[in-house]
């Protein structure tokens, strides 16, 4: 079995535990200091707003120097979703590209950023989520559908929505990553044996996408709400069936 170790802790006092580079990869959502306006600016994508309440006072500030520097001291790569908020990793902040902008985008960043495409037809929310990674692999698009209650089908079929609402994701929290895509960066990104860190663990879909495929895994949050949340969602997802690739 696979460790895997999710704590209630500040992020900042838990990586103190661990030495250089002891993780081989952390992906890491951090907040995109959107606050109170997330709820206008829709730039995480629709919520379901009516099974999450949240006063988002955890997403009002972005992380500083000093945290993205003891991510980088314990782990070896990182994947950082929203970096495009964060002056510290791109310089001055920008907004994610619409899909007609994706080819100009990749062009003007050859290496290492990964946009996720939410596959939500026309509509006024943002199309996509983006990343950036320390690993110097092409620049890339990924499709699962991901727009409140409208789901993709599975990994492989990412663009096909979930005719079985029953079979959806439940939604835990208002920045939950879907189960495919924790799943699609770890095989893309990670190898066997490598340690995996979480330090904003939320819904801790990357826990058990971690897990189930074998690989170690240490994650903290700081909300006693999002943990208690996380830690529940994680028991009952391990005894049920993989996902679907």
């Amino acid at each position: 079995m696979p460790i895997s170790v999710s704590v209630l802790s500040d992020n900042m006092r838990f990586m103190e535990g661990f030495p250089d580079g002891f993780f081989d990869l952390c992906p890491d959502d951090p907040p995109y200091g959107l606050g109170q306006n997330l709820k206008k600016a829709r730039s995480r994508g629709k919520l379901a707003q009516t099974a999450i309440k949240d006063e988002f006072t955890w997403d009002n500030q972005i992380p500083g120097a000093d945290y993205f520097n003891e991510l980088r001291r314990v782990s070896k790569n990182q994947i950082i979703w929203g970096a495009n908020y964060f002056p510290e990793i791109c310089g001055e902040p920008f907004k994610a590209p619409r899909r007609h902008e994706y080819t100009e985008f990749i062009a003007q960043h050859p290496i290492g950023w990964i946009i996720w495409d939410k596959v939500n037809g026309a509509n006024d929310f943002s199309d996509c989520e983006l990343a950036w990674t320390s690993l110097s692999v092409p620049s890339q698009v990924f499709y699962f559908m991901w727009n409140g209650m409208i789901q993709g089908l599975s990994l492989q079929h990412g663009t096909v929505m979930q005719g079985n609402k029953a079979l959806n994701e439940k939604r835990i929290h208002p920045t939950q990553k879907p189960l495919p895509l924790c799943q699609w960066q770890l095989q893309q990104f990670a190898r066997p044996g490598d340690k995996i860190g979480d330090f904003h663990s939320g819904s801790q879909s990357l826990r058990i996408a971690a897990y189930k495929m074998g690989f170690d895994y240490w994650g903290c949050d700081a909300s006693e709400k999002h943990h208690a949340d996380g830690c529940a969602r994680f028991e009952q997802q391990i005894n049920t069936p993989m996902f679907q690739l």
